[in-house]
């Protein structure tokens, strides 16, 4: 991860490989948005903008020479977008154009951000943004191309607030919270060949050494501990693979904790579909679907090194979906931990069956309230998108983590728990099935369906299936592949109870 300081300097006097600056659109054109430029700069750069391609739209960068007068090799002129009425900017926006700057300067040893920020708040926006945008992924890559691709190395943010307490708390935070972004994101863009179930409950015991905090422990379940448990749902989506099945238990237990979070994460290291086979076309990616338990085991770790006086206990629901010899069938009925049995009426309704046996896991445990996130639906990409993830569950844990969502500015949508869907649960010789006998309302049924193993305890879903992984252009902050999302809602969650 870059290295990252703050500086009251003037910018203009900063040698460095390039010198970030905003641009917002307005009705004359582009403003240049940089208190400290030489102002024959700025009117240059602004008259210059239509011929430049320089309009101020969000996520746009361009990169020109330095003049005179600045120390920097070459100016990235970062879009901002329109501001609103009142001249301000949101901290998404600024988060965004810090992140879009950042991931453009890939290869370079030393950069000066120097973005608007009226207050500390702001500031911390423009920290995360830049950090996040200094991300990439090449170890399997070789040594020259790893070297054009890797992160800038050193970033200065310009701030009149250098000496601030409050500032430098501030990337104390986000440098913690990025750490865990790309942590996730590393897991998420990892070879299934490499991550399977017991490596990855392996990679979960080597961050917590590496972690070093008093009271953060990891425990971990194999295939067969995992059947001696009656955890069928482990078991049974798990035993088409040749690598078995984990659940890895991971607790942060600070002395005088004021709540008590349970955090379950769907593990699904690589999904063929198992029996009801995915498309070849749709394969590729199904390395992602293990996107939830990679973001609950970062949102752990990182709330360990905040120091947050809230207890948290991760669930990592780890499992390999594949259709070997021993595969689970259509037609054959589980039991699940706790008791309940489950017809198995679509073997690629997998995420579900592994993510019930941790809720029940962590209800045991006895929490105050219990999240899951997971990459559970193809439905959540049809209703919400490739950007926008899904949130369903007891109305005011739901509309908790909506506003968590909000501050930290992750796009989380609300969605509806309708009655009439559950209908769809009833099996002719077990409990409940697992997948809808219905095209419509997937995701909706799948909350209905994880509802049925956490009683009466509060309780939201994330559904995060598309926005965990991105397969288009890196856009803002956010790169190509692994995304990280997830691991600031949670991580604002937890922050959330800790001040409650």
């Amino acid at each position: 991860m870059a290295d990252l300081t703050l500086t009251a300097k003037n910018p203009s006097t900063l040698k460095a490989d390039a010198l970030v600056v905003g641009t917002c659109s307005t009705s004359d054109g582009v403003a240049v948005v940089a208190d400290q430029l030489p102002a024959d700069l700025v009117r240059r750069i602004e008259t210059l903008a239509p011929r430049l391609g320089v309009t101020g739209a969000v996520d746009e960068v361009r990169t020109i020479p330095a003049a005179d007068g600045v120390k920097a090799d070459v100016l990235v002129l970062t879009g901002l977008g329109e501001r609103d009425a009142d001249g301000t900017l949101s901290h998404e926006t600024l988060r965004r154009a810090a992140g879009a700057a950042t991931r453009s300067l890939a290869g370079s040893a030393h950069a000066v951000v120097a973005l608007p920020a009226v207050d500390e708040d702001e500031l911390a926006a423009v920290v995360e943004g830049a950090l996040f945008g200094a991300y990439s992924y090449t170890p399997y890559r070789g040594a020259d191309v790893a070297a054009k691709r890797a992160p800038v190395a050193s970033l200065e943010v310009v701030t009149s607030f250098a000496r601030s307490t409050r500032a430098k708390a501030a990337v104390a935070r986000a440098e913690v919270l990025a750490a865990a972004v790309h942590g996730t994101r590393d897991l998420v863009n990892a070879p299934p060949n490499d991550l399977f179930p017991a490596a990855f409950a392996d990679a979960a015991k080597a961050a917590v050494k590496e972690l070093g905090v008093k009271g953060v422990k990891v425990s971990v379940l194999d295939d067969k501990q995992l059947a001696a448990g009656g955890y069928g749902g482990l078991v049974g989506v798990g035993q088409g693979s040749s690598r078995g099945p984990r659940l890895v238990k991971l607790t942060y237990a600070p002395a005088k904790a004021t709540a008590k979070v349970g955090v379950v994460g769907k593990g699904i290291t690589f999904d063929t579909g198992g029996i009801s086979l995915k498309p070849p076309a749709s394969m590729p990616t199904m390395k992602s679907d293990m996107a939830g338990a990679a973001a609950v085991l970062h949102t752990v770790l990182a709330a360990a090194r905040l120091g947050l006086p809230v207890a948290v206990t991760g669930y990592l629901c780890l499992a390999e979906n594949m259709p070997g010899g021993n595969a689970q069938r259509p037609a054959d009925v589980v039991t699940m931990r706790g008791g309940k049995t489950v017809e198995i009426t679509n073997t690629d309704a997998e995420g579900r069956l592994v993510m019930a046996d941790g809720l029940v896991s962590a209800v045991e445990d006895g929490h105050d309230v219990v999240l899951d996130i997971a990459t559970l639906t193809g439905a959540q990409m049809v209703a919400l998108g490739h950007r926008t993830s899904g949130l369903l569950g007891t109305d005011a844990v739901r509309d908790e983590v909506k506003v968590a969502a909000d501050a930290v500015g992750e796009a989380f949508w609300p969605m509806p728990m309708p009655e009439e869907l559950k209908a769809g649960l009833k099996s002719t010789v077990a409990d409940m099935v697992n997948s809808s006998p219905e095209r419509w309302g997937g995701m909706l049924f799948a909350g209905h369906f994880l509802a049925e193993f956490v009683g009466d305890t509060p309780w939201a879903h994330l559904d995060i299936a598309g926005p965990s992984y991105n397969e288009k252009a890196p856009y803002g902050y956010t790169p190509a592949g692994g995304t990280g999302v997830g691991v600031r809602t949670l991580l604002g969650f937890l922050e959330g109870r800790a001040q409650a």
